[in-house]
């Protein structure tokens, strides 16, 4: 809907009052929910993709699969949800006799936050958009939601609503569970986060765009979470082992991960950094040789385009960096120019400049003179999504505190292969320490995305006719809890 036929409050009010509604859905009703979305999106069948094909430029087979990726998604929080478990119960009896204190009857579990705010992400138009990761484990944990459509593809948005509010009639949900906002000002989203009724914010995007809801979130006389993912340039460290075995092979997966998707993915592996020597040399050169033969590809819209060109640019300007290669085919209008630059090591720690995102296929090479200057490196690189280490199997042993020293930065640590390509699993973890993301305790990927959405309540004494179904003693659901330590059905 656009803001100029319904105010914001009303939409909040009107999720609110759906909110009141669907948080007492059981996990069977959520399920079947979710499962009507994910059938809507696809009975939509090609037009949805030719219509995302027409708005972002991103090639058909791309498209598919992330469908897929986005049903699939829908379907694991449907199976959560169903199976019960994730609620986290957690049992403790009371003990009226105990001395010196009678122990008092306990029993916890997760509970929806209330209305939830989700900003549509540019680069994903299915899987981190409309009925995205975020939607669909906000859905899935009770909530309702309202969805700010991204500009660049409003009409793929409005498809993906159209097969939302087609699940709602089928389920008899009530019509505020979702609804999809189109107005794309900047103080639209402000009111959307600022307004007493939002309990919750998820956003995929810009550094400066997640940070500036995450502030007018914590100046609400109420401060709400929000969960935001604002960019990574994810380093490779190379090790001098495996670069001397396979360098070459190391240099081809490299040249397709970097220019992968125009390198519009979060997990675009934007520096690469190694020890300096003839192996680094031989690593740079065969780099270089498949950079050029990389063709520019079109972004997914002007603006990203133009940010490209900017940014790239800028960070070519800096002192100390040099281009190493680039496509030897010139780019057309809205196309992105794969590129490597490199840069000394020392260099490199004495200019934050160089740990800008620059959004696209652009990776920084930096050659270190020693492990002390690696690890100098490392400690000025701030919180990412990703951090990925190759090497050989003796000396991954050998660099092991090294790795250690990685994994405090990171989200997710990667050995011997690359970052981009982001599995959507349980084990999957897809958040980082700032300023990957807000808050690095939890992911929106995988069906953990969902506590992002949730807070734990205690029932103390409470009759037990009025305790929800998963805290009553002869647990109807059959779900896993912790009942006086010990875990049970």
């Amino acid at each position: 809907m656009d803001m100029k036929s319904e105010t914001i409050n009303d939409i909040l009010l009107q999720s609110r009052e759906a909110f009141l509604v669907y948080r007492n859905r059981t996990g069977d009703e959520k399920a079947a929910f979710l499962e009507a979305i994910a059938k809507s999106i696809e009975d939509l069948g090609d037009p949805l993709i030719r219509t995302a094909m027409g708005e972002t430029n991103l090639p058909e087979a791309r498209l598919q699969g992330e469908r897929g990726r986005t049903t699939n998604q829908l379907r694991q929080f449907a199976a959560m949800v169903k199976e019960g478990s994730w609620v986290e119960a957690r049992i403790d009896t009371a003990i009226p006799d105990r001395q010196p204190l009678p122990k008092p009857d306990m029993r916890k579990m997760m509970v929806p936050l209330g209305p939830v705010v989700v900003f549509g992400a540019s680069n994903f138009p299915f899987a981190y958009s409309t009925a995205g990761v975020d939607t669909a484990s906000a859905l899935a944990a009770g909530c309702t939601v309202v969805l700010k459509a991204h500009p660049a593809h409003p009409q793929t948005s409005a498809l993906v609503a159209g097969a939302i509010e087609k699940a709602i009639r089928t389920c008899g949900e009530h019509p505020g569970v979702f609804q999809h906002v189109t107005d794309s000002s900047f103080e639209a989203g402000r009111m959307l986060v600022q307004h007493p009724m939002t309990k919750g914010v998820g956003f995929t995007g810009s550094f400066s765009g997640g940070k500036a809801l995450y502030d007018f979130a914590a100046s609400r006389q109420e401060p709400i979470p929000v969960f935001a993912e604002m960019g990574s340039i994810n380093p490779v460290f190379i090790l001098p082992g495996a670069l001397k075995v396979r360098g070459e092979k190391v240099a081809e997966m490299y040249a397709a991960s970097i220019t992968q998707g125009v390198g519009q993915f979060c997990t675009n592996p934007g520096l690469l950094l190694s020890l300096k020597g003839a192996d680094l040399d031989s690593f740079t050169k065969q780099l270089a040789d498949r950079i050029r033969a990389i063709a520019p590809g079109t972004m997914l819209h002007p603006g990203i385009a133009e940010n490209f060109v900017r940014n790239r640019g800028k960070a070519l300007k800096e002192k100390g960096v040099t281009l190493v290669a680039e496509s030897a085919t010139a780019p057309q209008s809205n196309q992105a120019i794969p590129t490597i630059a490199s840069v000394e090591a020392e260099t490199f720690t004495k200019n934050h400049n160089l740990l800008e995102e620059v959004f696209g296929p652009y990776s920084l090479l930096v050659g270190a003179r020693s492990q002390a200057e690696l690890l100098a490196a490392l400690d000025v690189i701030p919180g990412q999504l990703t951090a990925t280490i190759i090497g050989e199997e003796n000396e991954l042993k050998e660099y092991s505190e090294f790795i250690a020293r990685v994994t405090d930065r990171v989200g997710r640590v990667i050995v011997n292969g690359v970052p981009t390509g982001v599995e959507v699993c349980p084990a999957m973890h897809h958040g980082g320490p700032f300023p990957a993301t807000t808050d690095s305790r939890f992911t929106s990927v995988g069906i953990d995305a969902a506590k992002r959405w949730v807070r734990p309540v205690s029932f103390q004494n409470f009759p037990h006719d009025l305790l929800p179904a998963e805290l009553q003693d002869q647990n109807p659901l059959g779900i896993w809890r912790l009942v006086n330590n010990n875990w049970t059905k």
